[in-house]
């Protein structure tokens, strides 16, 4: 089975794991398309999620917190976050592509758009919770399109593997510690936690592994 950590980033040889892969122009326009989609599906299944409000995936959860002191739109949050993140990579060696950038921007566009034209809230229990799953899985077939082009990974992403590197701790437990800490501070803040907080954290990894296996396109090599 490929290595989730291959599928996103390509082969991890010494020379790619250095840099972001840089397709060639045909590439490009084959990619940017699928790049975009999954970020809608990724932002719209985020949307649905804050609808059922059955609780958040960490980052969501802090970014609702924020939003709710502040009045600012939770997707604008998200992407005020993003670019702060974004900066942070620096320090630590990571380098963005357009799929990064896109990230930033685009999925948070799509969180705000989604909100401002579903209903405020669900009346019925049921569906609720068939929003905040069929969210969840929304999120992972975006994933798995956005992931696979191989454009970039997003700024949360890549905050995780830049300081798994530098550190030589194991990604898992760094995304642990910086997720628990995100979703401490957006419960703290207001953040909504419940079914759908822990929903995220059992079934996105799987999902996501899933759908990448399905979605992902062949790395290629970058362009000279």
């Amino acid at each position: 089975m490929v290595a989730l950590s291959e599928l996103v980033f390509g082969p991890t040889t010494a020379e790619t794991a250095a840099m972001l892969p840089r397709p060639p122009r045909a590439e490009l326009r084959r990619r940017f398309p699928r790049l975009m989609f999954g970020l809608f599906l990724f932002g719209l299944g985020l949307a649905f999620m804050v609808v059922a409000d059955l609780g958040l995936a960490p980052w969501e959860v802090m970014h609702q917190g924020i939003s709710g002191r502040t009045g600012i739109p939770i997707g604008t949050v998200g992407i005020i976050t993003g670019l702060v993140v974004l900066i942070a990579w620096f320090p630590i060696g990571e380098r963005f592509g357009i799929g990064t950038l896109a990230n930033v921007i685009f999925i948070g566009v799509v969180i705000d758009l989604s909100l401002w034209l579903l209903p405020d809230r669900l009346d019925s229990s049921a569906l609720r919770w068939l929003a905040m799953l069929g969210g969840l899985v929304l999120v992972a077939i975006g994933s798995g399109y956005y992931i696979g082009v191989h454009l970039g990974p997003g700024p949360r992403d890549g905050l995780m593997t830049g300081l798994s590197r530098r550190t030589g701790r194991p990604i898992g437990l760094v995304r642990a510690i910086i997720e628990l800490t995100v979703l401490g501070v957006g419960w703290l803040l207001g953040g909504t936690v419940g079914a759908g907080t822990v929903a995220f954290a059992f079934g996105i990894g799987p999902l996501v592994q899933l759908f990448l296996g399905r979605l992902s396109l062949p790395f290629v090599a970058p362009a000279d």
